[in-house]
């Protein structure tokens, strides 16, 4: 029975203190199967989130607002008298792909001292040529969702939820915004696990949603196959695999979204499944692998 899949994860949580609150395993064709750890509310999915905001920026794309290659500073031209020598040349393609070389390290659990958190971004000096180096960071997120906001008149929640959130039935999301009320973009968005599974089941039917069409197709398969390379990470052999336009690149053919203490959703399109899941984990590589290795390497 399906059901019998999430056994041996249920018991490695509780003999590892894995610190899970719900797994969800989807399987193409069948019927989903979750299993809760405590009660099913919604989490602070931290940068996961990041994965939210490429997908605003591929709709946003998609309907001729933008494009990846444009530079940052042609959306936000005010802002060139402050920027450091080479911010010129950073796009949005650099910046979804933390590739943009920035010196600036920002993540949304940090306190926000200027008055303005992009402009603090915008005048931080580089450290290395635009799209020569992988670098995490929140700072290019943050950025992205400024911009969205400057070309559809939207803050990045609000231009999501006609387009992504009410489509899916994921109703009024709540997402942590900054001092000027923009959502903090790469992280402190809250769904619930089975919520966060639906996202990941759209990745996987490359944007189709029954019979709507909610994310463009090219854009989906752009997001694993336009990656970079993060070979020097030392924070994981998972991470070494590349990252995409907002995803992380994992072996056989997965790809996930990724976040602090263990937030996870697992996209397989050579098995057709999706394994989500939410966490409070000191061991979040821990949890990592034994969602693979109990879970999807298991199944044909």
């Amino acid at each position: 029975m399906d059901d019998a899949l999430l056994d041996d994860y249920i018991r490695a949580d509780r003999e590892r203190g894995l610190g899970t609150y719900g797994i969800h395993l989807y399987r193409e064709g069948r019927e989903p199967v979750e299993h809760r750890f405590r009660s099913d509310d919604r989490v602070n999915l931290y940068s996961v989130a990041k994965t939210f905001t490429s997908i605003a920026l591929g709709l946003a794309e998609a309907e001729g607002r933008v494009a990846l290659d444009d530079r940052l500073l042609d959306h936000l031209p005010e802002l060139r008298t402050i920027a450091a020598d080479g911010v010129g040349d950073v796009t949005l393609r650099h910046l979804v792909t933390m590739t943009s070389g920035t010196s600036h390290r920002w993540f949304a659990d940090e306190r926000i001292d200027a008055a303005d958190l992009l402009h603090d971004i915008v005048a931080a000096p580089l450290e290395a040529a635009p799209g020569t180096r992988f670098a995490y960071t929140g700072s290019g997120a943050y950025a992205i969702g400024r911009v969205i906001a400057r070309v559809t008149g939207a803050d990045l929640r609000s231009y999501l939820l006609p387009r992504l959130f009410l489509p899916l039935d994921l109703s009024n999301p709540a997402w942590h915004t900054c001092p000027l009320g923009h959502p903090f973009a790469e992280s402190d968005l809250f769904l619930r696990t089975h919520e966060l599974a639906r996202v990941a089941r759209l990745l996987l039917q490359e944007g189709r949603w029954g019979d709507r069409r909610v994310l463009p197709e090219t854009y989906v398969r752009r997001m694993t196959t336009e990656s970079v390379d993060t070979a020097d990470v030392t924070y994981g052999e998972r991470w070494t695999y590349g990252y995409g336009l907002g995803v992380w690149i994992d072996r056989s053919g997965v790809y996930r979204m990724d976040g602090r203490y263990g937030q996870y959703a697992l996209v397989s399109p050579p098995k057709r499944t999706v394994v989500t899941v939410t966490a409070h984990s000191d061991h979040d590589q821990d949890l990592l692998d034994a969602v693979h290795e109990l879970v999807l390497d298991r199944l044909t």
